[in-house]
């Protein structure tokens, strides 16, 4: 498994051998494959975190993330949502930079 990107609160992990991703978060580790990484991260990042933390009422600031189609599920307060919508982003990001540094050197080679 390689490493992608990782913080004091979690690690999401890719494992070419599987196919998969390991979402290292909250003390548990969930495989997903690359389809359901997205949905997890559209889910995310759809929580309103604004909206929520200017809501007067007293409803609990818990959020359950769950994702069709996947064994997973998170019930997460808001710091915790932060911090995997954190996870998540720069998980992207690395993906995104490593895809432009391929096509760097693939162009300077070719």
């Amino acid at each position: 498994m390689t490493e992608v990107f990782g913080t004091n609160n979690g690690t999401i992990f890719q494992s070419d051998a599987e196919r998969c991703w390991f979402v290292d978060f909250g003390g548990k580790m969930a495989r997903f494959d690359y389809r359901n990484l997205l949905k997890l991260r559209k889910a995310v990042y759809n929580v309103d975190i604004e909206g929520i933390l200017l809501d007067g009422s007293k409803s609990p600031d818990v959020e359950i993330i769950f994702i069709c189609a996947c064994d997973h599920c998170y019930v997460l307060t808001l710091l915790q949502i932060i911090a995997l919508k954190e996870i998540l982003e720069g998980t992207f990001v690395m993906l995104d930079l490593n895809n432009i540094i391929n096509d760097r050197l693939n162009r300077i080679y070719a």
